[in-house]
């Protein structure tokens, strides 16, 4: 199985106002990813820009994999106007993934804005006893998750302006739902993915409320594989590199500055 591969673009359009979907088939047999591990994709055949970008996988649909992406610099708007048919060069799949939960718990995914497509393929799979609290600023920022209408109940949407879904930020909507499940025997364990501020303030409350939980990262990347060090951030047993020993990490070990 590669880690270094060549995918042939199927699709790559807009799924709503700030969102892009990009759908590639590997030309050669993949490792399957884990939820929560990356993949480091390059934006055409030329060298500008010069470096892959880092991309959670959003869902695998048979030999296809999905990624979601909004355009923030010069290598997404690339990557905007990239045509069906094309072909790209990708690595991974790379980092740890999240862990799985322990029986007797509930998992809460929580994912703010892109950090959707790092949870999304968990709460999937753990759909019938997990709960995913999703946030935007606004309706225009909310994708359609259509692989999750047999899970309606254990969906709750939101939005900072209260245009769509509960109103409100993921983070308040967050605590509102730890306070309404705190009491049932299944113990809630956080996994989240969005804005640093937005995982900060997760992290606080669930050391307050003594939970336990992942955060996965999002750093800009130069290599990948932790050679070049630049996604280095500060933990409690040290700095750790977020490609190599993440991109997910436990709650509590973060330091956050």
């Amino acid at each position: 199985m590669n880690k270094y591969f060549k995918g042939l673009i199927k699709e790559n359009y807009c799924i709503s106002t700030n969102y892009y979907l990009l759908t590639i088939k590997p030309l050669v047999p993949v490792i399957n990813p884990k939820p929560g591990q990356f993949y480091m994709v390059g934006i055409g055949d030329t060298y500008d820009p010069l470096l892959k970008r880092p991309f959670s996988f959003f869902k695998k649909i048979r030999d296809t994999l999905q990624f979601l992406y909004t355009v923030r610099g010069k290598g997404t708007l690339k990557m905007k106007n990239l045509k069906r048919g094309e072909v790209i060069h990708i690595v991974g799949p790379l980092g740890n993934g999240y862990p799985l939960p322990e029986k007797k718990s509930l998992p809460v995914f929580v994912a703010g804005g892109t950090g959707i497509a790092s949870v999304f393929s968990m709460f999937q799979k753990l759909s019938n006893k997990a709960c995913l609290l999703y946030g935007a600023k606004c309706r225009d920022d909310i994708i359609d998750l259509k692989d999750t209408k047999s899970t309606k109940d254990r969906l709750i949407l939101c939005t900072d302006d209260g245009s769509f879904g509960r109103s409100g930020t993921v983070v308040d909507n967050m605590e509102k739902f730890l306070s309404e499940k705190f009491s049932l025997k299944d113990t809630p364990v956080i996994y989240a993915c969005g804005p640093k501020p937005m995982l900060e303030a997760i992290a606080k409350i669930a050391i307050k409320r003594d939970l336990r939980g992942y955060v996965s990262l999002e750093e800009n990347m130069a290599c990948g594989f932790g050679a070049c060090l630049g996604c280095a951030v500060k933990t409690i047993h040290g700095y750790k590199r977020v490609c190599k020993e993440g991109p997910v990490f436990p709650i509590e070990e973060i330091v956050w500055e």
